[in-house]
C-alpha cells in the first residue's frame, strides 16, 4: 500500500502517520520525490483495512500496489531512482562504466588496468576477490588480500570499487572495502544473502539468474529493499538458452521491461554473455541504445595470462576504443559517457 502525502504536509503530521503504521505492526518506508513524498507500507495490509489513513491530516490519497514487489515497483516511486556513490551516479544522464579483470591475479596487472580504464573514462573498478567458479578445482580468488589490492588501486586511481559477495559470512568483510556489492547470477535467489546485503547501507548490483524470469528478478530485489536497502541496481548478464555460439544469450529486451515495472537503474554485462572479446563492443553499444544506465566490462592487461575468462577480456586499448564509440551512441539517445 502507498500513502501519498500532500506537498504542504508538516513533519509532525508525517511522524504521526509513521507512528500509526508502526503501531499496527507494519513497516513504513518513506520515499521523497521532487514534488511528492510517499510512504510505502510493508506487511499484512489487511491490518490497514480498519485504519482510516486517507483522512489523516496531510494525506492526499491511499493506493494499493498491485505488484507482488512493492518497494522496487514503479507504482511505489514513479520517478527514476539514481544511485549515488560519491561522485559516481548510476541511473542519471551519464552512462557509468565498470571495468576490470574478472579474477584478480597480481598487483601489477590490476594497477595497470585501473590506471588505463580510468584514463579512458571508467568510473568503477570491477574484479572478483572471491571467485564464483563452477568447478571446485578452479581458481577461487585471493580473498581479503584481493580486496585490499582493489581498494588501494581504486584510491590511487580515483575509482569506485565493485566486487562480488558470495556468502553471508563475507558480507561485512566485503562491505568494509567495496563501494558497491555485487550479488552474482547464481545467488540471485539466495534469500539469506539477499537479506544480509539488505542490511548493509551500500549499493548492491543484483545480477539476473541464469534462467530467471523478470518477476523473479524483481522479487529478489524486493528481498534486499525489504531489509531497508533500496540502493539496488539490476544487472542483465545473459540467460541460458539452447544457443551454443555464446556462453549465454544477452537479453537486451529486458532493459525496457524492467524500467517499465521498476524505478531502479539497469546495467548490462556483455562480456560473460558473448564469450569472445570481439563481440563485446557491438553488444555494449546495443545495450546503451536499449536504455542501459551502465556497463560492466571485462578488461585485462594480459588476457593470455588471465586466471579465468581471458577469451572475452578486452585489452585496455580495445576498451578505450569502446568508450569512444560509446560516446556516439550515448549522445544519440540523449545520454553521456
Amino acid at each position: 500500500m502507498i500513502i501519498v502525502l500532500k506537498p504542504d504536509i508538516t513533519q509532525k503530521q508525517v511522524d504521526h502517520i509513521l507512528d500509526r503504521v508502526r503501531a499496527i505492526g507494519l513497516k513504513p518506508m518513506v520515499s521523497k520525490g521532487v514534488e511528492r513524498t510517499i510512504i510505502g507500507v510493508i506487511g499484512d495490509e489487511n491490518r490497514l483495512r480498519t485504519e482510516p489513513l486517507s483522512i489523516f491530516p496531510g494525506v492526499e490519497k491511499v493506493l494499493e500496489v498491485t505488484a507482488p514487489y512493492k518497494l522496487v515497483s514503479r507504482e511505489f516511486r514513479p520517478a527514476n531512482s539514481i544511485i549515488h556513490i560519491g561522485d559516481v551516479s548510476i541511473g542519471g544522464k551519464k552512462i557509468v562504466t565498470m571495468a576490470g579483470p574478472c579474477t584478480l591475479d597480481c598487483r601489477e596487472n590490476l594497477f595497470e588496468v585501473a590506471r588505463k580504464v580510468k584514463k579512458a573514462g571508467a568510473g568503477v573498478l570491477r574484479g572478483s576477490a572471491f571467485r564464483p567458479s563452477s568447478a571446485p578445482v578452479s581458481v577461487q580468488g585471493l580473498g581479503e588480500e584481493g580486496l585490499v589490492l582493489m581498494r588501494e588501486a581504486c584510491d590511487k586511481c580515483g575509482l569506485k570499487m565493485i566486487t562480488e559477495v558470495m556468502s553471508i559470512n563475507d558480507v561485512e568483510l566485503v562491505a568494509k572495502y567495496a563501494d558497491i556489492l555485487q550479488v552474482g547470477a547464481r545467488n540471485m535467489q539466495n534469500y539469506n544473502l539477499l537479506s544480509a546485503v539488505g542490511q548493509i547501507k551500500k549499493p548492491v548490483v543484483l545480477q539476473r539468474g541464469l534462467a530467471s524470469m523478470v518477476k523473479e528478478w524483481l522479487l529478489a530485489a524486493e528481498y534486499i529493499a525489504a531489509k531497508g536497502n533500496t540502493q539496488i541496481i539490476f544487472c542483465e548478464r545473459g540467460i541460458r538458452t539452447f544457443e551454443s555460439e555464446t556462453q549465454f544469450t544477452l537479453d537486451l529486451s529486458v532493459i525496457p521491461i524492467v524500467k517499465q515495472y521498476s524505478h531502479l537503474p539497469v546495467v548490462v554485462e556483455p562480456s560473460h554473455a558473448v564469450g569472445k572479446w570481439g563481440r563485446v563492443l557491438p553488444m555494449a553499444l546495443a545495450a546503451v541504445a536499449a536504455g542501459a544506465d551502465g556497463l560492466i566490462l571485462e578488461v585485462h592487461a594480459k588476457p593470455e595470462e588471465s586466471l579465468s575468462c581471458g577469451p572475452h577480456a578486452l585489452l585496455p586499448r580495445n576498451f578505450s576504443k569502446l568508450m569512444r564509440e560509446l560516446q556516439k551512441v550515448a549522445q544519440s539517445v540523449g545520454r553521456d559517457v
